[in-house]
């Protein structure tokens, strides 16, 4: 008589979930940054009354931000908390931010081809209005216009990467499931 010999069964062992680190060496948390970015960036310009105008332009970068810690949710599965959120949300805003400023610099290259900033204020408010004649000046001088950039540019990083940080913070606090 003959024992049957049952067939072993393998059985893998549980793989770990392993939690990548947010940063830019992680590249599902760039891709999903950028996309972000992009969206927000296309999405700022759509005219609206001033005053919702403003509210959109809030709203957009916060909206990216929140963006890409949900996109990044749907891709890796990873649990998000409200720092991985904001890291997600730091990393669209640079990317926000280095799109304006791609975008701007092409403008003041084109400005400052066809005849400089004052110039073009100028044609654009119509002609020589008494009243904005210092202001004209001081868009004429070098050291000033360089400061008022420098300043504006320094404006918007942090506009630009704090907004994003708290979409991201935010859905990072939705998205916990503890």
């Amino acid at each position: 008589m003959e024992e049957a010999v049952e067939p072993a069964v393998l059985t893998a062992a549980p793989v770990p979930a392993v939690e990548l680190e947010i940063g830019f060496h992680n590249g599902t948390a760039v891709r999903t940054g950028f996309l972000a970015a992009m969206v927000a960036f296309l999405l700022m310009p759509l005219p609206l009354p001033p005053v919702l105008q403003i509210i959109w332009l809030i709203a957009c970068p916060v909206g990216a931000g929140f963006l890409s810690a949900y996109l990044y949710r749907r891709r890796t599965g990873q649990r998000l908390r409200m720092e991985t959120g904001a890291r997600l949300g730091w990393i669209t805003g640079v990317f926000v931010f280095l799109i304006v400023l791609v975008v701007v610099g092409m403008e003041v290259i084109y400005i400052s081809n066809n005849g400089g900033l004052a110039n073009s204020v100028r044609e654009q408010f119509g002609g020589k209005n008494p009243s904005m004649e210092q202001a004209m000046k001081s868009l004429e001088d070098p050291t000033t216009l360089v400061g008022g950039l420098l300043l504006t540019l320094v404006l918007l990083f942090f506009l630009f990467t704090l907004l994003p940080v708290v979409g991201g913070a935010l859905c990072g606090k939705v998205l916990d499931k503890d």
